[in-house]
């Protein structure tokens, strides 16, 4: 199950979009930002329904 969840990069502030696999359960994880390409975390909690993303800078 595929959800895409809107977010702003914790560096430069500029708005993208993150593909949510629901399907493969709790997954931390770090992806570069489009647009500054600098290392965003990525932390998703989910029972496989409801679900919760947090996004951070790589040191916070």
């Amino acid at each position: 199950m595929l959800e895409s969840e809107s977010y702003h990069c914790p560096y430069c502030g500029e708005p993208a979009e993150a593909l949510l696999d629901l399907s493969a359960g709790d997954q931390s994880y770090i992806e570069d930002c489009p647009v500054c390409c600098r290392p965003i975390e990525f932390e998703l909690r989910t029972d496989g329904g409801e679900w919760q993303l947090d996004v951070r800078a790589e040191n916070d």
